[in-house]
């Protein structure tokens, strides 16, 4: 595996190529979200007097409890009761048809001619009345039960009991005192309370009835103690860009009066675990507000116009409550564009329209602030984010070297290090992070330094923490053959041997050939020396070359290349790719554009934007770059084959070596041949 600026490449793994492209987007799944670790303490604004503008608000909403809403209790329990009863009667209604098909009712002495002719099956004697089945002459049941009126026989038992010798009749008595009622009333009692709890249960989940409608918004009062923007690190322009809101809640006349109004609302756009719901908290809790948490698919069910009416009741809680804001998260959910052409989910875009109308209707003064979240602002509708609406977009972007200082200084606040603990040199190691992996990657480091038995985190467990949140735990029974251990060694030497003998490249960290349980055998670490936020086009090839190295080390020893460079070769021509269709980087093509990225903070798929005829002179001059990177990479090598075979030879032996260690061999052998 090479990897550069601490994008882990996953290129010695045999054939498991897709996995590895899972593990590249998922960068964050294994990373806490960086809210959880500094959870606010909060509790439910409901039937708390904390601040006195929200007493008179507890006492309204008693009184509506005590007024309309017992009414509205009381009709829904009514109603659930009522069909509990009908769908009971339905039920043994239906089970009485089924058990008892058609049901005949013929005169007392056409039973006792049935009875003495033997076709009689059973016999149910009841006080006012005999049911009974009868059969055939081929002693065929038939489905049908007859009914006739008991008159005063007292031959009758004796009947009975003589088709019973005779001819097999059955025959009991039923008892209707005062037991069998209370058992029957009891088994429609049990049924209709069964009845009543499923409907029950629907009616909370799929909000029918009282529930019909209703928001299902969190509400939180953050309390001084909770989030605030200390415990956000890294974002420092969103901080910048929401604190006005802050200052507008907790002093509003100082705007009123100059004529200034409160921005309607923030969108916090940015890649996933970078802050986004942590900013939206820390602004409640430095305001010290309410806060409705909701997220976006809580507004849409299955039912048509549900979505629209929890939005409209979403608002009018919040207007009881201002000033207070409203989050909702994800919120590309039901703010996606709506399309005339292709139609859309009707029950979407009601729920769509019902928040425009709402953002359109509510007075600012009353210090009423939405923000929203999401990964993908090119989705959504143009009318959510004009001005008017979302006012102001706050992009919280991945941090930058400082901001990752920040951010680890913030996570490792409460957790015990030692002074070997160098906070500058992980940040550069973790370039491309977001804080959600910084958290993750201290978490993982302490949980170590447990298992080792020590009391403080050093500078190693943190290391090795991020080789295991980014590349996986080392597999300790995996264990390669020796040839396969030797084919490993050259590639991952191929590729770190090509960063020293090339310049414009970043110095390696570590060359490590244990398999790991994300997939890799091996892997080169690059970390930079600074923080860089472009790379010029002598970058790009010399990244190019180094990326081709290991496959060009198998060609150049061993008699037949491998799998391994699967993932090289697609890293290879992906950069290949952008130099040619998006950076303008070729001779043939010049400045033109000839693709889009799509999902700037999501997947990023690259979108061509060129005719086929064009599409098909881009492939062949990447083929062209990729041919000539790898005969340099190889004419590199060969130049230098006895420290490759030095270098290698070690790091069999080893199985992990550092940078400084690599460098060593790397002079010493290169002093020799000079």
């Amino acid at each position: 595996m090479f990897i550069k600026n601490y994008n882990w490449r996953e290129i010695f793994e045999g054939n498991n190529v897709d996995e590895a492209k899972k593990r590249e987007r998922s960068w964050n799944v294994n990373a806490k979200c960086e809210c959880e670790i500094f959870r606010s303490k909060t509790v439910k604004i409901k039937g708390e007097n904390d601040l006195d503008r929200n007493v008179q608000n507890d006492n309204d909403n008693k009184n509506k409890d005590n007024g309309d809403g017992g009414k509205g209790k009381n009709r829904n329990v009514i109603i659930l009761l009522a069909l509990s009863i009908v769908l009971t009667l339905l039920c043994w209604r239906a089970y009485d048809k089924i058990t008892n098909g058609t049901k005949k009712e013929i005169p007392y002495s056409g039973f006792i001619e049935m009875l003495d002719g033997g076709q009689v099956e059973n016999a149910e004697i009841y006080s006012k009345k005999i049911k009974f089945t009868t059969r055939d002459d081929d002693g065929k049941v038939d489905k049908n039960t007859y009914i006739t009126v008991r008159i005063n026989d007292d031959s009758l038992a004796d009947k009975l009991s003589r088709a019973h010798e005779k001819y097999a009749t059955t025959y009991n008595g039923k008892d209707e005192s005062g037991s069998a009622m209370i058992g029957t009333i009891l088994s429609y009692v049990v049924m209709i309370g069964a009845f009543y709890l499923f409907l029950s249960l629907i009616t909370k989940r799929g909000g029918m009835m009282g529930g019909f409608g209703k928001s299902n918004a969190k509400v939180y009062m953050e309390k001084k103690t909770g989030v605030t923007f200390a415990d956000v690190a890294g974002e420092d322009e969103a901080k910048e860009s929401l604190t006005e809101m802050v200052d507008f809640l907790h002093n509003p006349k100082r705007y009123l009066e100059i004529g200034a109004k409160l921005p309607k609302g923030a969108l916090l756009v940015g890649p996933p675990g970078t802050g986004k719901t942590l900013l939206a908290k820390a602004v409640a809790g430095e305001a010290n507000v309410p806060f409705f948490s909701m997220s976006g698919s809580s507004f849409v069910e299955m039912y048509v116009g549900v979505g629209a009416s929890r939005v409209r009741d979403l608002f009018k809680q919040a207007a009881d409550m201002a000033p207070c804001i409203i989050f909702i998260d994800e919120i590309d959910a039901i703010g996606q564009s709506r399309d005339s052409v292709r139609g859309g989910d009707s029950e979407r875009e009601q729920t769509l329209n019902q928040l425009l109308a709402e953002m359109d209707g509510f007075d600012t003064s009353k210090g009423i602030v939405i923000l929203a979240a999401t990964n993908r602002p090119e989705t959504l509708d143009k009318a959510l984010l004009r001005p008017g609406r979302f006012d102001r977009r706050v992009i919280v972007e991945k941090p930058d070297l400082q901001g990752r200082i920040d951010t680890l200084k913030v996570h490792s606040r409460n957790v015990k290090m030692d002074e070997s603990v160098d906070l500058r040199e992980l940040a550069l190691a973790t370039a491309g992070a977001v804080g959600a992996d910084l958290a993750n990657i201290i978490n993982e480091a302490a949980l170590t330094a447990v298992r080792a038995g020590r009391t403080m985190v050093s500078q190693a467990d943190l290391i090795g923490a991020v080789e295991l949140v980014f590349a996986g735990k080392e597999k300790k029974g995996k264990l390669l053959g020796e040839e396969e251990k030797k084919v490993v060694a050259y590639h991952e030497v191929g590729h770190a041997l090509l960063v020293a003998l090339q310049k414009h490249t970043e110095p390696v960290q570590r060359i490590t050939i244990v398999p790991r349980t994300m997939g890799s055998l091996g892997y080169v670490w690059q970390v930079p020396e600074e923080e860089k936020y472009m790379e010029t086009k002598a970058e790009l090839e010399a990244d190019i070359v180094t990326t081709l190295g290991g496959r060009a080390a198998e060609e150049l020893k061993f008699e037949s290349v491998t799998t391994g460079a699967a993932n090289d070769i697609e890293q290879a021509t992906k950069t290949v790719r952008a130099m040619i269709t998006m950076y303008g980087m070729s001779d043939t093509f010049g400045l033109m554009q000839l693709e889009s990225v799509q999902g700037k903070y999501l997947d990023r798929n690259a979108v061509l934007q060129c005719s086929d005829e064009t599409a098909a002179k881009v492939d062949e001059e990447i083929r062209k770059v990729l041919s000539d990177s790898y005969d340099k990479a190889k004419k590199l090598l060969a130049d230098h084959m006895d420290t490759l075979d030095e270098i290698a030879k070690f790091l069999i032996e080893k199985e992990s070596i550092t940078g400084k260690e690599f460098m060593d061999i790397f002079h010493r052998v290169e002093n020799a041949c000079e």
